[in-house]
């Protein structure tokens, strides 16, 4: 009976929440726990087949909803509420009013942070971990924290293969140390030109030393191994090869020929670790691509816009972040227009000190026309590109006001760069315009 009000209590609140116009992802869930505090536990019990949940720093909501993508039937919390609440109000609405669930999958994104707490409900049977980089130095504190949170939360599992992104060296050490059965995906080639990246894996977890690199793609991610010890990258079971970063993305795997439309090199990891999934669960790996052709990037994800000029809006959230963003601004060779946006709210962390970590210098080089900076931080990005040396800027502290002032000034194309709490006003309004 409660576990039946928990859910009949969540699907309400997420009705009352679309007629007032929120998402509703989290809160449903918190009451429905209220109520039933093992209603995760009762639900994920009733998935027919298996449950794969995405950790990692960046990337995870667009691996989660790659993976989701490729399955029927199935639960997942696609919009990124990664909380426990988000977890247990993602089960709430595949679930009916009397509490039973017809679901054969679950695909849930978990906070690295929350996953003690969810892995003490939930037990699944697959954990992927797309990469581990420093973010939001105030909630999460060292990277060391988060990976002592991952293994403890992996303890409480007694039957599950770790999914993991063979380029990271804190990844593989983190799979390395859990004693479980880990799956490895990475790239076997040097694609692109690395940023001047800080690099916050690059001292070996087993001795200390720094690691030598063959080749890195960004961050730390890369071909690596330590001259000191035996730790080195690991045999990659799922590798990608003749990467072509032309025209979108176009890779190599297993013989599968992999396409999509979207850009951004990290994209192949995320891809990565879908198709892992899918050719571990001894699934058809030649429906694969036809599978991904459905799927759609996430809010903010390099979503584009036509308002009188193609605008593209991603989601950054530390410097590996907009690194990356920046690596792509810079494979576009036309004349652009870029705004970059940043908030400190709770959601976003409060310190800003990684914009010292981010390669704005790069921004010299991407034929850029207008460059201005927005968001409560406005000033001090203004000053970071003071820093930076890249001559004039424009700075706002509206969104909206930096984006009218970027549409009919000679560019080809407007790249708009946000931190979280910026996404969601700013997707609303380039919709608006579009429209």
């Amino acid at each position: 009976m409660r576990l039946a009000l928990s859910v009949i209590v969540a699907k309400i609140l997420i009705l009352i929440g679309k007629i007032m116009g929120t998402k509703s992802s989290s809160a449903p869930g918190r009451f429905a726990m209220k109520i039933c505090p093992d209603m995760i536990a009762r639900l994920s019990k009733q998935v027919k087949k298996e449950i794969i949940v995405v950790c990692g720093t960046n990337g995870k909501t667009t691996t989660n909803n790659i993976i989701y993508s490729l399955f029927d039937n199935v639960v997942c919390n696609n919009v990124g509420a990664n909380m426990i609440d988000g977890v247990a109000t993602a089960f709430a609405v595949k679930s009916n009013i009397f509490g039973k669930l017809n679901a054969d999958y679950a695909c849930i994104e978990v906070d690295e942070l929350s996953t003690l707490k969810v892995f003490k409900q939930l037990k699944p049977d697959f954990l992927v971990v797309t990469n581990l980089f420093r973010d939001q130095l105030d909630r999460y504190g060292a990277i060391e924290i988060t990976i002592d949170a991952l293994k403890k939360a992996v303890d409480l599992l007694d039957d599950v293969t770790l999914v993991l992104n063979g380029d990271d060296p804190l990844v593989t050490s983190f799979g390395m140390e859990t004693g479980k059965k880990c799956v490895f995906f990475g790239v076997n080639e040097k694609a692109g030109e690395p940023l001047n990246e800080v690099k916050d894996g690059k001292f070996c977890r087993n001795c200390g030393k720094e690691l030598s690199y063959d080749f890195y793609h960004y961050g730390h991610l890369g071909n690596y191994h330590c001259d000191n010890c035996s730790f080195t990258r690991p045999d990659i079971n799922y590798s990608a090869k003749d990467v072509d970063m032309s025209k979108g993305l176009a890779f190599t795997v297993k013989d599968t020929r992999v396409s999509v439309n979207y850009r951004g090199f990290y994209n192949i990891y995320n891809i990565l670790a879908g198709f892992a999934i899918f050719d571990t669960l001894n699934l058809d790996t030649k429906l694969f691509q036809k599978m991904l052709s459905n799927y759609k990037p996430q809010i903010g994800r390099m979503e584009t816009f036509d308002i009188g000029i193609e605008t593209v809006l991603n989601l950054a959230k530390n410097p590996a972040g907009f690194n990356q963003a920046i690596s792509t601004v810079l494979c576009d060779k036309r004349k652009k227009n870029v705004i970059v946006a940043v908030n400190d709210k709770p959601s976003d962390g409060c310190d800003i000190s990684w914009l010292y970590d981010v390669d704005f210098e790069k921004l010299k080089d991407a034929n850029v026309v207008r460059l201005a900076s927005s968001g409560i931080r406005h000033n001090d990005l203004a000053v970071r590109f003071k820093y930076a040396d890249l001559g004039e800027s424009y700075d706002y502290e509206d969104i909206k006001e930096a984006i009218m002032s970027c549409i009919d000034n000679g560019a080809e194309v407007l790249y708009v760069l946000v931190n979280y709490t910026v996404l969601f006003s700013t997707q609303n309004f380039l919709r608006g315009l579009s429209k």
